[in-house]
């Protein structure tokens, strides 16, 4: 069968033909029967059915087990079959019984790819035919030239015979959210299955293919899910604490680390994927009824990806429809209303490093119980994808989720079996065009050009990079390059880049992960899918803030350069002489951590610029003296910071900074998204103290511990539920290390999840503050702070009708001499996720009123033009009146009038100071979705406030994000480190600081 180049898409009906039509040259009738032959497990398959609480969910595919003499069902481990009630293993019993295969059985292989933060054990289970497994490695060095083509020169006549040769591998992947449960049963018994069944075709899957498991990928949540379980299972008729903690950092967005790669588990899986070369990637979750295949999914799709996967979407996601409609199996469809936009899923690993990326989505009751599920009106109307609808009420056991998982992952593999040709061609041709994409649709490359401010986020950016398994080329030479226009119309700009400019060429086997990272993303507002899945911006290049330039220009690919191996040697240099080291401030992330690491040094922080040894240095560069040298060297090497020596220290104003001593206060209500907050915290070397609201609840004097709380986004918490918790009726819900449940309590414990913060907690936070404290919150808990007293003068801003999902928006430093600011520029890339901005007043009356469509419009009706003051009539000699523009971000200006014997006016050292805000409407939006920017333009949306001695630092972006938002982590460092110098008294305004003392 000779390869070529495919159109961009096939239509729809062709693909649908194609489905139908291998669907009926499988066979339904013939080849998905079983071997009359072979004895059936009657027990196990008498169980099977009692457990199956409808007929209509039981398939001829799975209504029998076959026997075997030699090699144990999944009761050996479980005790009863496959997805029986009342039973939840552990990762590691799911494990065993694994091993117990591949100890029994010669078609079985078992390998460890990697282990969780908590030190748990993922593994991979391979399984086909023996002589499969006896020829892997042959077959793998085949797969290698395909997934790499340049290794055969792109010569289609060389990939023809390895196409011929080799079988593919499809990887499935289960469990990642420790909530739905029914993934690891439901794949011990189809890996038995495939091992044991004799049917035809069973054997032509296991002679044809390798299918490979990770039958738990969050292995930590999982074993937490089963403690929750056995408690729930313990205490009958009793409501059971809900899974407060799934990994160690990441509960659901687990799920969204396929862009950054901060999990192990992410890691783990596409070094597992890309180890084995796999063609497709199949993730299984749990949610809607009764099997949602989104394979097909809604518009719009990643723009990144070959049309090719789109086409093998459509042909593997309707096929498998049509093949469980046959089973009569009610409930299945695919489109749905998911759209395939954002790469950030665990499954995308696979659809942008050149294979197929599946999910499932099965129906589930987070555990084993079987219980009455009752609909909702739009998940069992019938719709024209979904013509076979559930029912709309329906007893639903862990058995029939494992039926359906089971009946739709054997059909899949069957097809694709039978078309392996046709999917190992499309894998070689989607790898021959991603090597070949600067010829193709281009660009060339993206270029970091060599700087040395930018150089410890360039590092932290390349690396993620590295770990997408993206090749990284660093200059020999000066290349001079055509820079494209930013806009259409405009002329294109000639830029030369010096040696030592990382260059990510897109002449490469995973071009396309890395065009989809770099690159910026647009979403229009009038799409027709008015509810983007997530996020639709995430623009790494924005998000790092490093200069990044895209290429369609050819002269950079002939450019010499050389691969950059060794990224860890580009930093930690050490230059001049002299007992004092100074590090310039550039925005690294890493300055912190370094105070940490020298706990024994003077360190000292410059408030203003100043030249010393020929060089400039920043604001918030650090003088250190009194430092031993060989810790000082590892530290900086460590940190990738690089550093000067000199003869004496600068004469600049400076303050003293020690290592702060943190707490991170987390709420039982959720720990979603200030896991990751700790994740970042972790990784960089910063120590912290782990609280929750029900500690500062209790401990009256936070102040005599910490130096800075950090309150990190909830995820759309109130302000009410943050202070009362959950409701405080019915039982106790404990979170505790017991012998009923091991797992639980690692992290943090307590008896009872329910109660929040309180109003002492609020009072103690605000003692805190009051004391001298820091007090930083984002998003929801900055919310809960302006509401509760914490933060005098700010206030959520109302946002109208404006849309922002997850997008990357410009902003500009309105007080730059802030020690929060230092190390920054001008301007600022930042993640919104919702289009929160801030008020700030003078008065501890929050002020209200309409949203203004021109912000700078302050004038009554009257005559004139907006910058214009309305004249009385009949006088003369008229002063005009002066009307000072108000900006979205500044508070209203108060005059003598005003401020007279006003008690609610607050001191000019203790107004809220405006830190950051968004930009103007027109260059806004940077990366994603904004639709009526207007109403939330030039609005702040970081703010300073003061409390007593102390501040409340208040974020309504986040700038810690999922490990994306490297450019924006020093807004918080910054101010951790200066932490006792960001009041107007010791910053803005020395002298008065001094004569308040007094």
């Amino acid at each position: 069968m000779p390869i070529y180049l495919r159109p961009a898409s096939f239509t729809v009906a062709l693909l649908l033909l194609s489905a139908f039509t291998a669907s009926a040259q499988t066979g339904l009738n013939e080849n998905f029967a079983r071997d009359s032959r072979q004895p059936v497990d009657q027990a196990y398959t008498d169980h099977i059915h009692k457990y199956t609480t409808d007929n209509k969910f039981l398939s001829p595919l799975i209504s029998y087990l076959p026997a075997s003499s030699t090699v144990p069902t999944p009761a050996a481990i479980l005790g009863d079959v496959a997805g029986a009630p009342d039973i939840l293993p552990y990762a590691e019993d799911v494990y065993k019984y694994f091993r117990l295969l591949e100890r029994s059985s010669p078609r079985v292989k078992v390998v460890t790819i990697g282990h969780s933060e908590e030190g748990r054990e993922m593994i991979a289970v391979a399984i086909a035919d023996e002589a499969l497994l006896k020829t892997q490695k042959e077959n793998d060095e085949r797969l290698a030239k395909l997934a790499d083509p340049r290794t055969i020169d792109l010569d289609d006549k060389k990939a023809q015979p390895l196409i011929d040769q080799s079988y593919p591998v499809y990887y499935i992947t289960g469990t990642i959210h420790s909530t739905e449960t029914g993934a690891p049963t439901a794949l011990m018994e189809l890996a038995y299955r495939l091992v044991v069944d004799d049917a035809p075709y069973i054997k032509y899957i296991r002679s044809h293919m390798i299918v490979l498991l990770t039958p738990v990928v969050e292995v930590d949540g999982r074993d937490r899910m089963v403690d929750i379980y056995k408690w729930h299972k313990a205490h009958p008729g009793e409501n059971w604490p809900r899974l407060t903690y799934w990994g160690h950092y990441v509960a659901h967005d687990n799920n969204r680390d396929a862009m950054g790669m901060t999990l192990n588990l992410s890691n783990n899986v596409l070094n597992a994927y890309l180890g084995w070369h796999a063609q497709v990637l199949h993730d299984l979750h749990e949610s809607v009824p009764f099997l949602y295949d989104n394979t097909v999914g809604d518009g719009p799709y990643n723009a990144w990806i070959d049309p090719i996967l789109a086409d093998e979407w459509a042909e593997l996601g309707w096929n498998n429809v049509s093949q469980m409609q046959s089973l009569g199996m009610p409930g299945v469809f695919t489109h749905g209303d998911f759209d395939t936009w954002s790469p950030g899923y665990l499954m995308f690993l696979g659809g942008l490093h050149n294979g197929i990326s599946r999910l499932y989505e099965t129906f589930g009751n987070g555990g084993a119980d079987t219980v009455k599920r009752i609909l909702k009106p739009e998940e069992y109307s019938r719709t024209w994808y979904r013509q076979n609808t559930p029912m709309p009420t329906v007893m639903w056991s862990q058995r029939d989720n494992n039926n359906y998982e089971q009946s739709a992952l054997l059909t899949t593999i069957s097809y694709f079996s039978h078309n392996t040709h046709h999917f190992l061609e499309n894998y070689y041709i989607k790898s021959k065009r991603s090597v070949q994409k600067p010829a193709l649709e281009g660009p060339t490359a993206y270029v970091l050009p060599a700087d040395p401010t930018e150089l410890n986020r360039q590092l932290q950016l390349l690396k993620v990079l590295k770990l997408q398994h993206v090749e990284i080329q660093q200059l020999s030479e000066a290349v001079t390059s055509s820079i494209p226009p930013a806009k259409r119309g405009e002329p294109a700009t000639m830029e030369t880049f010096p040696p030592g400019s990382y260059v990510i060429r897109l002449d490469q086997p995973f071009s396309r992960i890395a065009d989809a990272l770099l690159d910026k993303q647009y979403w229009a507002p009038d799409d027709a899918q008015k509810h983007p899945y997530d996020d639709t911006g995430w623009s790494f290049s924005q998000l790092f803030n490093v200069k990044v330039a895209r290429l369609t220009d050819g002269a950079i690919l002939r450019a010499r350069m050389a691969p950059a191996s060794n990224l860890d040697s580009a930093s930690g240099k050490l230059n001049g002489s002299g007992s004092v080291y100074v590090i310039a401030d550039t925005g690294q992330t890493s300055l912190l951590a370094l105070v940490y690491q020298l706990k024994a040094a003077h360190v000292e922080i410059a408030e203003k610029s100043f030249e010393a040894e020929g060089k400039s240095f920043a604001p918030g560069s650090l003088l250190i003296t009194q430092a031993d040298e060989q810790i000082f060297g590892t530290a900086i090497h460590k940190l990738a910071l690089d550093a000067t020596r000199l003869s004496a220290t600068p004469s600049v104003p400076m303050h003293v900074v020690s290592a702060p001593r943190i707490a991170f206060m987390h709420s039982w209500l959720s720990t979603q998204t200030e896991g990751w907050w700790r994740l970042a915290f972790d990784k960089i070397g910063i120590p912290y103290t782990y609280i929750s609201t029900q500690t500062a609840a209790s401990e009256p004097d936070l102040r005599s511990k910490y130096d800075v709380i950090i309150f990190a986004p909830i995820g759309r918490s109130s302000t009410q539920e943050i202070i009362d918790g959950l409701p405080m009726w019915g039982n106790a819900l404990p979170w505790q290390k017991t012998e009923l449940t091991p797992n639980l309590g690692l992290l943090d414990q307590t008896s009872d999840t329910r109660p929040g913060l309180g109003y002492e907690g609020v009072g103690h936070l605000k003692s805190f503050v009051e004391k001298g404290g820091l007090l930083i919150t984002c998003e929801d808990t900055a919310q809960f702070a302006t509401e509760s007293g914490l933060a005098p003068g700010v206030s959520v801003a109302p946002r109208g009708d404006v849309r922002v999902v997850g997008s990357v928006l410009a902003s500009t430093f309105v007080s730059p001499s802030s020690p929060v600011a230092y190390g920054y520029s001008s301007t600022l890339p930042v993640m919104s996720a919702n289009g929160m901005v801030f008020n700030v007043s003078n008065t501890l009356a929050r002020e209200t009123g309409r949203v203004l469509m021109d912000p700078y419009t302050n004038r009554p009706t009257g005559r004139g033009g907006p910058d214009d003051s309305d004249i009385p009539q009949g006088r003369s000699n008229v002063e005009p009146e002066v009307i000072p523009k108000q900006k979205p971000w500044e508070a209203k200006p108060m005059n003598e009038d005003q401020l007279r014997n006003n008690v609610q006016a607050i001191p000019e050292l203790y107004r809220p100071l405006v830190i950051l805000r968004l930009n103007e409407q027109k260059g806004l939006l940077l990366s994603g979705l904004l639709d009526k920017g207007m109403t939330i333009a030039e609005h702040a949306i970081v703010v300073n406030a003061h409390l007593g001695s102390g501040n409340v630092l208040l974020f309504a972006n986040n700038p810690v994000y999922r490990g994306e938002t490297i450019g924006s982590y020093n807004l918080v460092f910054n101010a951790i480190l200066n932490y006792d110098h960001l009041s107007r008294q010791t910053n803005a305004h020395p002298e008065k600081a001094s004569a308040a003392a007094e």
